[in-house]
């Protein structure tokens, strides 16, 4: 009843991949404007920008595309793959612990300059490896096989 094809499994994993990445973005964004409203004309808004995009594409290369192919894998092997099978368990236990632990950083940080600019480094850092790594999703899944192969190597 419950049954679905690889594919489908494919893009739902996407997409929860990708909303996790526009809503870290937008708050990310958010904290970043509440640094500037804070303290104008630093350079510090600036560098903690640049700071979380190097970093994402750090996280992105080194950890985040070898999960995504993994969990791929995974999927491409399910006999009969149902709908709740797109992630493991743990990683929704996992998502559940992240989004509770960023929202109490966020609301922990309010006031604090440089607080908010370690937590929307954080945010923006997250981000950014996730939408990097998103494009996991996108190859076949030959390319994502030997591409997991050549990075576990």
């Amino acid at each position: 009843m419950f049954n679905v094809s690889t594919n489908t499994l494919k893009i739902i994993a996407t997409l929860i991949w990708l909303s996790g990445a526009i809503i870290l973005y937008i708050k990310s964004f958010s904290l970043l404007i509440q640094t500037e409203n804070l303290n104008p004309d630093q350079s510090w808004t600036w560098l903690a920008l640049l700071s979380g995009l190097v970093i994402g594409v750090i996280k992105t290369k080194f950890l985040f595309n070898r999960l995504c192919y993994k969990n791929l894998n995974r999927i491409y092997a399910l006999n009969q793959p149902k709908i709740w099978n797109c992630y493991r368990i743990h990683f929704f236990f996992f998502l559940t612990l992240m989004v509770s632990l960023g929202a109490y950083m966020s609301r922990l940080a309010q006031g604090d300059y440089f607080m908010l600019l370690a937590v929307a480094i954080v945010d923006l850092s997250i981000a950014t490896a996730l939408l990097g790594s998103s494009l996991c999703f996108w190859k076949k899944p030959q390319v994502a096989d030997a591409a997991t192969q050549t990075t576990t190597e």
